[in-house]
């Protein structure tokens, strides 16, 4: 592999790229070198590429072909699994720039650069009455790079899917330079391997994704809101089972009573403290429909002993709620620092899932928030600790693990929509298994033969 060159050799860079492009001052690059997972293994990049176009993200890459250095994909740096962290002597290409978004009514589809945030493409659509139903937590600040590269979920997917449900094509550089358009504006296509669907998810370790055309969907209906508080954890998993198994509500969210009491000191909006759980529905069923679901989730609930249940019509009241369950990361924030899972299980399993994780914090003596898109069994445990603190960091550590294991062991997986980025690659192979694990790899050498594509991330090996 070639030496990575020193700033001096970055001309060619630089005269290949728009004014402005290239960025290697120390003091700008800092914000480029860690996503919301804040790896403290960040590295110093080498230099940081605000791309604007497609042509410049090839630019960027065959420098780094040639160069054999590590290239790090980056958008609107909010992932929560390391999988923008900077290497060091890396290129970071940024696509922050690139957000444009066009909006074709008659096939309803959007073309979408990846730099364009979730919120605006939500936004553009509306504008035609049209919907774009991925929605994560953070989806005023995600952007659609980012969402295609982890194949991310959101509140509404329990009903409508997830990322990898509305992409019908993209345009990705590969780790030669090259650039190829993949799908299109068809809602069926099955000429060739469906290499579209490999990419989604890929976290930009097979190569960058440049361009997106994304599936919408008629505009959504003003949905009724059902909201239920449990004495005990048991009580609303048991639930949410009874939910899913007899109807299919638009959301279906949990929060535990450390999640509940975060949110409640930040917005004083009058959640009951004393629940154990909580879980915040809805139904966007038209007329009559809507209110036979819910008369039907109050009576589910009633009969798991709901201390509470509370349903509204109010656009407002019910857009509280949903915003109470997507603050809970913020909420847990001024605690202390975060470490973010994202382990999934079968639905069968979703309460021995929060069982075992309340045993563990107990266990290694740590703080562990619990908040789910309960209707799908992914769940989002939170662990607080202080980093100062050494014992209380290294037990934080031991916690994420046992929460790792514990979903294995359940039959469940490490990750339903981070993704692996770098923090959770050491349980990739368990969860896989060798013969899954080896075909992945090789997967990944035939794209990117010599590992300069996000480097670290999800596999190890390259850079």
């Amino acid at each position: 592999m070639a030496v990575t060159p020193d700033l001096a050799d970055l001309a060619p860079l630089v005269a290949a790229l728009p004014d402005g492009a290239v960025v290697t001052d120390a003091e700008r690059m800092d914000k480029y070198r860690w996503d919301r997972a804040l790896d403290p293994a960040a590295g110093a990049p080498l230099a940081v590429v605000r791309a604007t176009s497609t042509a410049d993200v090839q630019a960027a890459v065959r420098f780094a072909a040639e160069h054999g250095i590590g290239v790090v994909p980056r958008g609107a740096g909010t992932g929560l699994s390391g999988g923008a962290t900077a290497q060091d002597g890396c290129l970071v290409v940024s696509t922050e720039r690139m957000t444009s978004i066009e909006i074709d009514p008659t096939t309803r589809t959007a073309v979408v650069e990846p730099g364009a945030l979730n919120a605006a493409v939500k936004q553009a659509a509306a504008a035609h009455e049209l919907w774009y139903p991925p929605d994560p937590s953070s989806y005023e600040i995600c952007s659609i790079g980012g969402n295609v590269a982890t194949n991310a979920g959101g509140l509404c997917c329990v009903k409508y899917g997830v990322t990898t449900d509305y992409v019908l094509g993209l345009t990705v550089v590969l780790a030669d330079g090259t650039a190829v358009e993949l799908g299109g504006p068809r809602l069926k296509d099955v000429a060739g391997l469906s290499l579209t669907k490999l990419f989604v998810g890929s976290e930009g370790t097979l190569g960058i994704i440049t361009r997106v055309v994304l599936r919408l969907v008629p505009a959504l209906r003003a949905p009724s809101t059902l909201v239920a508080t449990f004495g005990s954890l048991d009580a609303a998993t048991a639930a949410v089972l009874d939910l899913t198994r007899r109807l299919r509500p638009s959301m279906l969210e949990l929060m535990d009573r450390t999640s509940i009491n975060a949110v409640e000191d930040l917005t004083r909006m009058g959640l009951d403290r004393g629940a154990e759980a909580m879980l915040v529905m809805q139904s966007d069923e038209p007329g009559a429909r809507a209110a036979e679901e819910i008369a039907e989730m109050a009576k589910v609930c009633d009969g798991n002993g709901a201390a509470e249940v509370f349903h509204t019509d109010d656009p407002e009241e019910g857009a509280a709620f949903v915003a109470a369950r997507r603050m809970v990361i913020p909420a847990m924030e001024p605690h202390g620092s975060l470490l973010l899972e994202d382990v999934g299980v079968p639905l069968p399993q979703l309460g021995a899932l929060v069982r075992g994780i309340e045993r563990i914090a107990a266990e290694r003596e740590v703080l562990i928030a619990v908040v789910a898109h309960a209707g799908d069994g992914n769940t989002h445990p939170l662990i607080v600790f202080d980093p100062a603190d050494a014992d209380q960091a290294a037990r934080a550590t031991a916690a994420y693990a046992d929460v790792m294991d514990l979903g294995i062991a359940l039959g469940g997986t490490i990750t339903g929509e981070h993704g692996v980025g770098r923090l959770k690659r050491p349980w990739l192979a368990d969860y896989l298994g060798p013969d899954a694990l080896a075909l992945n790899e090789r997967i990944k050498h035939a794209l990117d033969p010599h590992g300069i594509l996000n480097p670290g991330a999800v596999f190890d090996v390259g850079g």
